[in-house]
């Protein structure tokens, strides 16, 4: 798959955003005529956003260089995005220079950071880098979540893993919302890098082998969940209601650690108590048999890169 057409993506975007308003919504009067098509006008958004049926016809068809930041502003408001909607609305029509045609290099952990995870004990967490990729991860994330180490690291990847293996999908109690956090996350990451040809791949792939991964990718919603809770059915221990917290590191804002915690006294913390300690023996015993099976880098497990 090539690289990601900004101009079509934008064009697609706002159809996707205009397509989910009724003249109701944003205060028009509803004649009742018949539309061809659901949602706004373009006539209607461009007399929202103040701008002639022209100018956004031709940033709908891809037309988007040189728009101000005040125009934008105008459409994101008669469009009613959040925040999150607005920045990628104007990475794609304000893109950054294209750098030249590369591949990524695999992004490095930190050796401190690998300590941090090894050292957040009772705490399942891992963390991400580019299209979600995971990077390193601790041993009761692989608990939790399953072991990462036993992928390839090409195949480490949060989209991809909760489209295309069965045991994760089984995981997720709530799964149709897993799916769309992890598509819309990509979305935003997209928008922001449509020159990575990884990307481009990853999606190419799924596109192919999800019917629900090209659903969720053509309604082109755009979210940055930070925290929340997820429901687990995990294999061993039964539900498994788990919050998380996303912090990003200052000094790479493309890595990101995931922590996981119950609430104190809970039947999930106690379930979380236990798969830390078969954790610790089976790591106990591998030891004693002259195994190794690290946690969370090269330096002290498999996934420093990816």
């Amino acid at each position: 798959m090539d690289q990601l057409d900004q101009r079509a993506e934008l064009g697609e975007f706002l159809r996707s955003r205009r397509a989910r308003l009724r003249p109701e919504d944003v205060g028009l009067p509803d004649y009742g005529r018949h539309r061809r098509v659901p949602g706004l006008r373009r006539e209607e958004l461009a007399q929202l956003a103040g701008v002639s049926v022209a100018y956004y016809t031709r940033l709908e068809q891809g037309g988007g260089h040189n728009v101000s930041a005040e125009v934008l502003d105008a459409i994101a408001r008669a469009l009613r995005l959040d925040g999150t909607e607005q920045a990628h609305l104007t990475h794609l029509a304000r893109p950054k220079p294209r750098r030249r045609r590369q591949g990524h290099r695999p992004q490095q952990v930190r050796p401190e950071l690998r300590t941090l995870l090894d050292a957040m004990d009772g705490v399942p967490a891992y963390l991400v880098g580019r299209r979600q990729d995971v990077i390193g991860w601790n041993r009761l994330a692989a608990a939790v979540f399953g072991d990462f180490g036993r992928l390839p690291a090409q195949e480490r990847n949060l989209v991809r893993l909760v489209f295309l293996d069965e045991a994760t999908a089984e995981l997720y109690a709530d799964w149709e919302c897993r799916a769309c956090e992890v598509v819309s996350n990509l979305r935003m990451y997209a928008g922001q890098n449509p020159d990575d040809e990884q990307l481009s791949a990853l999606v190419g792939e799924l596109s192919v082998k999800n019917e629900e991964f090209r659903r969720l990718w053509a309604a082109h919603t755009v979210a940055d969940k930070t925290h929340g809770v997820k429901q687990l059915r995990h294999p061993l221990v039964g539900d498994l209601q788990l919050s998380f917290e996303t912090l990003r590191l200052p000094d790479d804002p493309a890595q990101a650690l995931v922590a996981f915690h119950a609430a104190p006294g809970s039947p999930s913390a106690d379930a979380l108590r236990l798969l830390a300690s078969w954790s610790a023996a089976g790591e106990a015993a591998k030891a004693g048999s002259g195994a190794r099976q690290p946690a969370a880098g090269p330096a002290s497990g498999p996934a420093a890169t990816a």
